[in-house]
């Protein structure tokens, strides 16, 4: 094998933004020329950005794709690349039917749509040398390839670069048997696999030790090349590596473009970026899908009501990590119900992370909407019904706020309020982004001191009070509330909700593992009844493997309960 530069385009593509997408792919490619590499990698669909979705499904999109291709095809010179795309026609290669038969691209011989691939082009000098498509097509969690793409049914190959043999895998071809193998076997000195794999906590490990393992089994070094960015509730961590049968030779940075530059996989040797915890990697995951939310919609300012709560707390921490503080906008509204530290916390974390705060009392309306309710309800509201109708107001100040001012409303809710249906619609729920919404509360705790810890260690000092990380948790709805006279203890609440929700464990099957029946089934009954709360909240960072939304899919209307009831 001669030598070999290779350089990993870690890049951070708009979905859609096709000349967008190409100027960042050429940008890298004159990068990698510069710095003397023969071999550019982009990660997968790198020109349409990932993923896509139903704009593969306009013919129009797939013909400007096509220029798009035959554009950067033709800026290629000494350095060729390997260009993450769809592929369509001559250059998608030998397809199989769809594997959904109602899928709206129909079977291969039908429908006016052309098939179309999940692929790579392979280019140098100005000239096609060979095109890739992917064989196994993803299907679960928030992956739903086979609704747009066709398989590859063509033998594997290997292509010649300088005086090497490159195979190419795409992202789920890797963790399949047999696509790695079958590269190896035609002689690859060295395997890409572009991928557009999506952050979850703990999942770079798996991806770090399958590709190591794959590199073992092939005697084959693997280039794992990853997307990075915001995409919706989507957010990429790149991280892209290099793995060899010892181990991680090279490794890039977390979510951040980059170009890492490996001098020679045949003796490989790259920068090796350190691994960060899962509570630092996650508190970026947030950073970076609020940013890329607001940058990419081209969103300017987020507002925010602060409460003097521990969610609000971090919630307004993210937002000025990511987008600055003069674009965060605070908004205390305080009941009858609120406490004076309520009040002077909600000021204290404005004042540290240096975003205003301004105070809107929501007494008046309060008044004015149980003087309206009373003749009806035979008095003044009261219970849930009062409580509601505070959290409402609430809501809606902050969306007459953001239609007067165009500041999205960024809600405070966590997974574990989320799970349980501890929110109301309309009212604490309603908003344009909810920041947390994937977060448990003991990891909300987790984050802010993580978050302080930062500052200190910055010589700066703490955003989040210390009394918002002691004080019990409350909504402050009625006097002297506080959330575990409504709900189990978050200790114990939040393993229930994730076994239940992202390990799909029955209320049995919990019992089982240790927990009291009777809470189980509490809990299991409240997640059960929210799920219709749930399909109308607004999106927000992914940042586990089964998030509400994308991930988890149950039918609101549904009498299922497993056999042996928990209690």
């Amino acid at each position: 094998m001669g030598s070999l530069r290779i350089a990993a385009a870690q890049l951070n593509p708009v979905v859609g933004d096709l000349a967008g997408n190409v100027t960042k792919i050429l940008d890298a490619l004159k990068a990698a020329t510069d710095a003397g590499a023969d071999l550019l990698v982009t990660p997968e669909l790198a020109l349409t950005g990932y993923p896509p979705e139903d704009l593969l499904l306009k013919e129009a999109f797939i013909a400007e794709v096509d220029v798009a291709i035959a554009a950067i095809v033709a800026a290629t010179s000494s350095c060729a690349i390997i260009l993450g795309t769809p592929l369509a026609g001559h250059l998608a290669g030998p397809l199989g039917p769809t594997r959904d038969a109602r899928s709206p691209l129909g079977p291969a011989s039908e429908g006016p749509r052309r098939p179309l691939a999940n692929g790579a082009v392979v280019a140098s000098n100005g000239v096609v040398l060979g095109t890739v498509a992917k064989q196994f097509l993803p299907n679960y969690g928030v992956f739903d390839e086979q609704r747009w793409f066709q398989p590859a049914t063509a033998p594997a190959q290997t292509f010649v670069i300088g005086a090497s043999s490159i195979g190419v895998v795409i992202c789920e071809d890797l963790w399949a048997d047999g696509p790695s193998a079958a590269v190896a076997d035609l002689g690859a000195e060295v395997i890409c696999a572009i991928n557009a794999s999506p952050f979850s906590v703990g999942r770079h490990d798996a991806r770090e030790a399958l590709a190591q393992s794959r590199a073992a089994a092939t005697s084959t070094p693997i280039l794992y090349v990853n997307q990075v960015g915001g995409q919706d509730e989507l957010v990429f961590d790149g991280q892209s590596f290099l793995a060899t049968a010892e181990g991680i030779v090279a490794r890039a940075s977390a979510f951040t473009p980059e170009l890492l530059l490996i001098d020679d996989v045949s003796t490989p040797q790259g920068p090796l970026t350190e691994r960060r915890s899962d509570v630092a990697e996650t508190y970026d995951a947030l950073v970076l899908g609020v940013a890329d939310y607001f940058a990419k919609n081209r969103f300017s300012d987020a507002v925010i009501g602060l409460s003097g709560g521990i969610d609000s707390s971090l919630v307004a921490a993210v937002a000025v990590d990511a987008l600055g503080a003069d674009q965060v906008h605070g908004i205390a509204m305080p009941s009858r119900y609120s406490s004076d530290g309520s009040l002077t916390d909600a000021d204290a974390l404005a004042a540290r992370l240096g975003v205003t705060c301004d105070t809107i009392p929501i007494e008046p309306g309060h008044v004015a909407l149980s003087e309206m309710l009373t003749p009806l309800l035979g008095g003044d509201p009261t219970g849930l019904t009062d409580e509601n109708l505070q959290s409402r107001l609430r809501g809606v100040t902050l969306m007459a706020l953001s239609n007067a001012k165009g500041w999205i409303v960024l809600t405070t809710g966590n997974k574990s309020e989320m799970a349980v249906g501890y929110s109301t619609l309309y009212g604490d729920s309603a908003g344009g982004f909810a920041v947390i919404k994937d977060c448990v509360k003991t990891l909300v705790y987790d984050l802010c001191r993580y978050r302080n810890d930062l500052a200190s260690a910055g010589g700066q000092v703490p955003p989040i009070p210390e009394a918002v990380l002691t004080k019990p948790p409350s909504a402050e709805l009625r006097p002297d509330q506080r959330d575990d006279q409504s709900l189990p203890p978050y200790e114990i609440l939040d393993p229930i909700i994730e076994a239940y929700v992202e390990d799909d464990l029955t209320a049995p099957e919990i019992v089982a593992l240790g927990f009291d029946p009777a809470v189980v089934d509490r809990v299991v009954g409240l997640i059960d009844g929210a799920e219709y709360k749930r399909r109308q909240s607004p999106l927000g960072v992914r940042i586990t493997t089964k998030a509400f939304g994308r991930d988890r899919r149950l039918p609101i209307t549904n009498r299922y309960r497993p056999r042996g009831a928990a209690s």
